[in-house]
């Protein structure tokens, strides 16, 4: 440990000229404000830090905690260890104001996390703003835009599967194997009902044809008080003839082919 850190335990610096109470690295507000001082008044923040700034959670992608910044072209700024620096010429529309901050809108945001994301974080941050109202139509017309640029071609492929109702990141992730493995499309949040009409539960991923109901267990599902919940409910739906299916995001994200080897062979049997 070097002298400078031992006279500055409580302040962590971010590069050069950047620094941080230690207890504010986390805080994505504190980064892009401290980052933004250093920065020309032409930047703008952008890709996955205006995601994060807009409260969308992107899967996928390794945890970066540089402060992603648009600038136009010619404006002398250059990468460093805090600060991932893009060139690009923003129409006004494409700016917006949130945190007090300049941001990318969501529309160009988006545009930008189709460039470098790979699909199912897109589809990701797409149900996301679906469910934030966030319209339909406005994505297709920000395409029809932007034909030929790089990422159009991704979004194209994520656009029709996306849903508004999908419950979490991780379950679009999962939604998009599911896609991309050319099983039947499922129903999401859906209602289980006995055969008098009663409710047994709502769940992640359904399809009613097959009888067979897929949830996704986060950390919530670890309180004790939740998992009792899901046993009891998983009893009832398993009495009245669903195949439960339970995975976790080490399922998905680790063992994907073997989840989707599971859930062909119970649709199989549906």
């Amino acid at each position: 440990m070097s002298d400078w850190h031992l006279r500055h335990r409580g302040v962590v610096r971010m590069s050069r000229d950047t620094y941080l109470p230690r207890a504010s690295v986390d805080d994505v507000r504190s980064r892009v404000a401290a980052v933004l001082l250093g920065a020309p008044a032409s930047a703008v923040v952008s890709h996955l830090t205006a995601a994060s700034l807009w409260g969308f959670e992107v899967p996928l992608v390794r945890n970066d905690p540089r402060v992603h910044l648009t600038v136009p072209p010619g404006v002398g700024i250059r990468h460093r260890a805090d600060r991932r620096v893009h060139r690009a010429a923003l129409a006004d529309w494409q700016i917006a104001r949130r945190a007090g901050f300049r941001v990318t809108s969501p529309g160009r945001t988006w545009l930008d996390l189709a460039a470098s994301l790979p699909p199912a974080a897109l589809l990701a941050a797409t149900d996301q703003m679906l469910a934030r109202r966030y319209p339909r139509v406005a994505f297709e017309r920000l395409l029809e835009a932007r034909r030929g640029a790089r990422g159009v071609r991704t979004a194209r492929r994520v656009l029709p599967v996306a849903d508004r109702r999908a419950g979490s990141p991780m379950e679009s992730v999962l939604r998009w194997f599911v896609h991309e493995a050319g099983l039947p499309a499922p129903d999401l949040q859906y209602v289980v009902r006995d055969a008098a009409g009663a409710f047994l539960g709502k769940v992640d991923m359904a399809w009613p044809e097959q009888r067979v109901l897929v949830e996704f267990d986060g950390d919530v599902h670890r309180e004790r008080r939740v998992f009792v919940e899901d046993v009891r409910r998983q009893n009832g739906l398993v009495l009245t003839g669903w195949t439960v299916l339970r995975f976790t995001s080490a399922d998905v994200l680790g063992r994907p082919e073997r989840v989707l080897e599971v859930l062909r062979t119970a649709l199989a049997a549906g």
